[in-house]
């Protein structure tokens, strides 16, 4: 599948999408034997022969985390505040990014991997892929919130779509409520609640498609399994949450 000669470039660790692009504007590109120095430019990292500077491009090995992100660690790669970043939690000499993005204050399910297409499939509207939440709040949830939260809230960029809401835990002080959409707007979860009256102290993402943050604790990591990736592809391709078989998982691993 041909992508952005740029993304390639980055995809594989050369530099930044900017200093690819730079590389290429300077000539220091070929694909195929053949020097690229216009933009914008196209390659198949899986058919075509890239090298930069004389030296052939070599494609990353693709590789697949669940991360359980902790508070206060961000989802991009830098942060002008100096904040930690999710990326920094897992040990590979790949160059991961996250997929989607969690804000600092919210916990939970996050993939971070180096396979664009994937990416692309969990993030990009079209494919719908489940993701859920459970967010602790103050004070009783009464059902007239509960109903508009299924029905969709309007927000800046129009009404959410429909959503699954259950209360796990409710009382007159705090509550629990599980909420799963398959939207991606920013910061989505919060702004609904808040727009029926719900002040939120804790969010965490528990699931993404058929993946569960059961078994990792804050701060801890595993690899997904080759069932678990093939999975969330045919989830993304058909719209449902497609359940492998349970496979026995690597010990997870905390970062301190």
């Amino acid at each position: 599948m041909k992508e952005r000669l740029q993304k390639v470039m980055a995809s594989a660790g050369v530099a930044s999408r900017r200093q690819c692009e730079e590389l290429i504007l300077q000539g220091a590109v070929s694909v195929n034997g053949k020097v690229v120095d216009q933009l914008p430019a196209f390659a198949d990292p899986a058919v075509d022969t890239i090298t930069v500077s004389g030296r052939r491009l070599k494609q990353p090995e693709r590789v697949y985390f669940l991360l359980h992100k902790p508070k206060n660690v961000i989802s991009t790669s830098q942060d002008p505040k100096g904040r930690r970043s999710a990326v920094d939690l897992v040990p590979t000499s790949e160059r991961v990014y996250c997929v989607g993005r969690l804000d600092a204050d919210t916990t939970g399910l996050l993939i971070l991997t180096n396979d664009a297409e994937l990416t692309n499939l969990l993030t990009h509207p079209r494919y719908e892929v489940p993701k859920t939440y459970v967010a602790k709040v103050v004070g009783q949830v009464d059902e007239r919130a509960i109903e508009r939260l299924k029905k969709g809230i309007w927000l800046a960029e129009g009404k959410t779509e429909t959503a699954a809401v259950k209360v796990l835990k409710g009382g007159r002080d705090e509550s629990l409520i599980e909420i799963t959409i398959r939207q991606g707007l920013n910061r989505q979860i919060r702004r609904m609640l808040a727009r029926v009256g719900l002040d939120v102290r804790s969010l965490k993402r528990t699931r993404i498609g058929n993946l569960r943050i059961e078994g990792l604790g804050a701060g801890q990591y595993r690899l997904l399994t080759p069932a678990e990736v093939t999975a969330l592809r045919r989830a993304a391709g058909s719209g449902t949450d497609d359940r492998p078989k349970r496979q026995p998982q690597k010990r997870a691993n905390r970062v301190r």
